[in-house]
């Protein structure tokens, strides 16, 4: 499987909540909520982001503090902490304007992304010291979580209201599958295979990846004998992935379904 970067419309729905933060009506509006199920591509599309656009990137922990928190954004930033709450919240404000100032001169957009952050919407201290970073350093920060995220922060009206936008990922579409299979997949694989391999998934980039292997691997030992590619029924009765919900095998059938 080639390690290729697809632009789905979950990267379009988070570049267009980026683009939000430029047009936003409040100064303070400098929080994103990204949410949806586990398996649409959150971490990988978020990881990517931060990595290309020399973001920060932080994973927050079930057992998460404030205070953790502030000495892991310093470690980030590669800034040794001091010791004390008040000491290394300063640093972080004046690390994250230096990043934010180079991110500036270099037309780059800057933005601290907190994955797996349900573990942060369920904590009021955790909420108010991520409130009180963006708002004072004037830097966004992106907050990727699972649906309850967004009932978690309506508890905290102050910082719900400074969510300059939702970007809710949904499962793939099609057109987002075919994408995946044309960019990752070394076999050609051909519309009739590639309908099926959405209905199977449901969407979910984890399964379109165990599908990918799967059909790379049958295309592989039988190429296919068509123009376009692999077909439904060239890979009829093969294991395609376990399926989601009951762990049962989902095998490619003869015929479109």
């Amino acid at each position: 499987m080639r390690p290729v970067f697809v632009e789905t419309r979950n990267y379009a729905r988070f570049m267009e909540g980026l683009s939000a933060l430029d047009a936003r009506g409040a100064e303070e509006c400098r929080l994103i909520v990204v949410d949806g199920l586990p398996g649409l591509g959150k971490t990988t599309i978020l990881m990517r982001w931060a990595t290309t656009s020399g973001g920060v990137y932080l994973r927050a922990k079930t057992e998460w503090t404030s205070y953790w928190l502030l000495g892991e954004l310093l470690a980030e930033a590669r800034v040794n902490a001091p010791h004390g709450y008040e000491a290394r919240f300063k640093a972080c404000l004046a690390a994250l304007g230096e990043r934010a100032q180079a991110a500036a001169i270099a037309d780059r957009q800057f933005a601290v992304v907190i994955d797996e952050a349900d573990y942060v919407s369920g904590k009021g201290k955790l909420v108010d010291t991520v409130r009180d970073l963006a708002d004072l350093s004037g830097v966004p920060f992106i907050l990727v979580g699972m649906g309850r995220i967004r009932d978690n922060l309506t508890r905290y009206p102050q910082t719900a209201s400074r969510i300059s936008r939702y970007v809710r990922f949904e499962p793939a579409e099609l057109e987002d599958v075919q994408a995946f299979l044309a960019a990752q997949c070394e076999v050609p694989v051909a519309p009739d295979l590639a309908g099926f391999v959405t209905q199977a998934t449901r969407g979910f980039n984890r399964e379109i990846r165990e599908a990918i292997v799967a059909i790379e691997r049958f295309g592989l030992r039988n190429p296919p004998a068509g123009a376009d590619g692999l077909s439904l029924r060239e890979m009829a009765g093969q294991h395609l992935i376990n399926d989601r919900k009951s762990s049962q095998p989902i095998l490619v059938p003869g015929r479109p379904q």
